[in-house]
């Protein structure tokens, strides 16, 4: 089983490596980088090449790791008690099967997604310790122990908002994807848009990676949003002359798809302000 990347999804060779060490290993993927740049992507991408399920676990704030193995449902054991129904004299009605719990009893293996893991409690990562390095966790309420049948290729996205514990760390293979270099980028819009004529292509790359340097940004645009600026530009069958920036503005054209908060547009008109004022 070895990862290549797709048709659909560009894997530099560091990144490759990183996804086949990880299954060799028989360890989580740790992948961390900007926002933006294809790390969920990557685990559907993965399931696709090596044509394997994948089952998404989407992390929020208010997720804890027992949401991920089981949940026991009291409250409505209780009011079927009171109604006199005899699904109460099983507990394993009440028990909702959670995503890792689905995963470890697949008939085969599969890809196991645990997206944006820092959004979560920072206790989170710990509390899953055990269950992610044995691959098996204990059910209180009907006494029994759930084991993986096929030890999952397990997939954690980070967007780096906060530190993770070392201990969770120490568990994983760690891989941090670097924004692509212009090459790469070229061949990721290639595979989206395949025949976007050069001449605009290189005029839609300068001004990206112009903005992306521009001291100040708050937040820098990513590689998907490059790819929704380049769908409106042929949308909107523009030419390259036409991607100049705006002089009384220093902002691109259909900017908004860049450039995601006040801060940064405000930065760009006051540069724009200051560039006047010195001729």
């Amino acid at each position: 089983m070895q990862f290549t990347g797709t048709d659909r999804y560009v894997a530099p060779p560091d990144l490759a490596m990183a996804v086949n060490a990880a299954v060799t290993l028989e360890r989580p993927l740790l992948v961390k980088g900007e926002p933006g740049t294809g790390k969920t992507e990557l685990a559907r991408q993965i399931a696709a090449s090596l044509d394997l399920p994948i089952i998404e676990w989407h992390v929020k704030s208010t997720t804890k790791a027992q949401n991920g193995l089981y949940e026991y449902d009291a409250v409505s054991r209780l009011r079927d008690s009171q109604l006199g129904d005899e699904r109460v004299h099983d507990v394993s009605n009440y028990i909702r099967k959670g995503k890792l719990w689905q995963a470890f009893e697949a008939p085969r293996k599969v890809v196991l997604l645990i997206d944006e893991i820092d959004k979560a409690d920072i206790e989170f990562p710990n509390d899953l310790l055990q269950e992610l390095d044995r691959m098996e966790f204990h059910v209180y309420e009907t006494g029994e122990t759930i084991r993986a049948a096929h030890r999952p290729v397990v997939v954690i996205t980070s967007n780096n908002e906060k530190d993770l514990p070392d201990a969770f760390l120490r568990r994983c293979f760690f891989h941090y994807i670097r924004f692509p270099d212009a090459d790469t980028l070229r061949a990721i819009v290639d595979v989206h848009y395949p025949g976007l004529k050069r001449g605009l292509l290189d005029q839609a790359l300068h001004q990206f990676f112009d903005l992306r340097d521009t001291p100040g940004l708050r937040k820098k645009p990513s590689t998907s949003e490059l790819l929704d600026w380049l769908k409106l530009i042929l949308a909107e069958d523009l030419a390259p002359e036409d991607l100049h920036r705006e002089p009384h503005t220093m902002l691109p054209r259909l900017h908004g798809a860049l450039l995601k908060n006040e801060q940064d547009v405000a930065l760009f008109e006051k540069l724009a302000f200051m560039a006047r004022r010195q001729r």
